[in-house]
């Protein structure tokens, strides 16, 4: 009876030394340190209580903020509310509008299909299609490419151009006077953020593989990454967990519920999952070095005082210390602890920002549902992991104490 008792107490120990193990193994990410690009580093604590102190200051209703060392994610957390309103917390589940950072989907995506020599770089985009681009009938929002039948300079596009935003359309037709598109410079002379000319790469990339563009990010990336909270269309089962972008005030602005895929803005997305994605794409685990190399290289310089608005087109030399530019799809520039690489994203209610120090293996991103949380950006990338270099005046990242 003894030696039974004994067996018995020796397996209870043996599980729970079991389960005690699995719990260490299964904790969340959260690194005791966190390293800068200068070889300091700042503990876990005082990031959190940073971050909640700038969110107070500031009036941000809410921030997801994740870091990674060594291309791994070693920090990840949520703060505030989902929704003002009913004081539903910001989880790493909510569904969060992604604003640009889809086009960093996108990116990849037409990165990947270059390496599969699908189209070219320097091809006109008109010669992968079956008929002129002008002819075909596009329903929904897009209203397609009738506007530009009179100018041929539509011809002379191309996949580097799109990327690079240097296809001389505007960011959105919408937003001209008369709604129509056209062109505000020629094709290839200089830097002009667009979502439309993103959108024309879609266009043409779904005739050429026949699929349209939600099914190839499904195909592609949601699937293999187990994002399941992510998509280019809004989900039903995405109203379990909604969140809404706030003004200033902490008011909701109506949720973005997006029934056509646009690979410059439709995405909604988890914090969870979009971590996942970027640590997959930082450590260069879906491309080969040849293409995530010219991916992150500098096609085009930048010298415009700021990204948007009156000055986007009044140039400075204000960020040639930095050697501002454009890759395939995302901004690049160096600074004395290597290259960075990086991408936002922007609507109303919501901030995003993500940044890459290749070199360094050190990586952020910021994800807040605020109208007020771009003007923590500044100090919150300092602070975190050393980047003092991001060009903020550039991205009317104003900060809330220069307001």
């Amino acid at each position: 009876m003894q030696a039974l008792f004994t067996n018995k107490v020796s397996k209870l120990i043996k599980i729970s030394t079991l389960i005690a193990c699995t719990i260490i193994v299964y904790t969340p990410v959260s690194a005791q340190q966190i390293q800068r690009i200068d070889g300091s580093k700042v503990s876990n604590s005082t990031l959190t209580a940073k971050i909640e102190n700038l969110m107070s200051v500031a009036n941000v209703s809410g921030a997801a903020v994740s870091i990674f060392n060594d291309n791994k994610l070693v920090y990840t957390k949520t703060f505030g509310y989902a929704d003002v309103s009913k004081k539903t917390p910001l989880t790493q589940n909510s569904e969060m509008y992604a604003a640009s950072f889809a086009k960093t989907i996108f990116a990849y995506i037409a990165s990947k299909l270059l390496q599969e020599k699908l189209f070219e770089l320097d091809t006109p985009l008109v010669n992968y299609l079956h008929k002129d681009l002008t002819d075909y009938e596009i329903k929904g929002w897009n209203r397609g490419y009738k506007d530009l039948k009179k100018d041929n300079r539509y011809k002379k596009i191309t996949a580097r151009m799109c990327l690079t935003h240097t296809t001389g359309f505007p960011n959105w037709r919408w937003f001209e006077a008369d709604k129509k598109l056209k062109f505000k410079f020629d094709p290839g002379t200089r830097y002009n953020y667009s979502g439309e000319g993103l959108y024309l790469l879609q266009f043409v990339i779904e005739q050429l593989s026949g699929k349209d563009y939600e099914s190839i990010c499904q195909e592609r990336v949601f699937k293999p990454l187990g994002m399941k909270g992510t998509s280019m269309v809004w989900q039903q089962n995405f109203e379990n967990a909604v969140c809404y972008g706030h003004n200033s005030e902490g008011k909701a602005y109506d949720l973005m519920r997006w029934k056509e895929a646009s690979c410059a803005g439709s995405m909604t997305t988890t914090p969870a999952d979009f971590s996942k994605f970027f640590e997959f794409f930082i450590s260069n685990k879906g491309l080969s070095k040849k293409s995530f190399d010219n991916m992150i290289s500098r096609h085009i310089g930048i010298r415009s005082i700021n990204q948007f608005g009156p000055l986007s087109t009044v140039d400075s030399t204000s960020n040639d210390s930095i050697a501002l530019g454009y890759g395939l799809g995302i901004g690049v520039f160096k600074t004395p602890f290597g290259k960075a690489f990086f991408k936002e994203g922007h609507d109303d209610g919501w901030g995003h920002y993500s940044i890459s120090y290749p070199d360094k293996k050190i990586a952020m991103i910021i994800m807040t549902n605020n109208d007020n949380g771009e003007s923590i950006f500044k100090e919150l990338l300092a602070y975190a992991i050393g980047d003092k270099f991001t060009p903020w005046k550039w991205e009317n990242y104003i900060p809330y104490n220069l307001k």
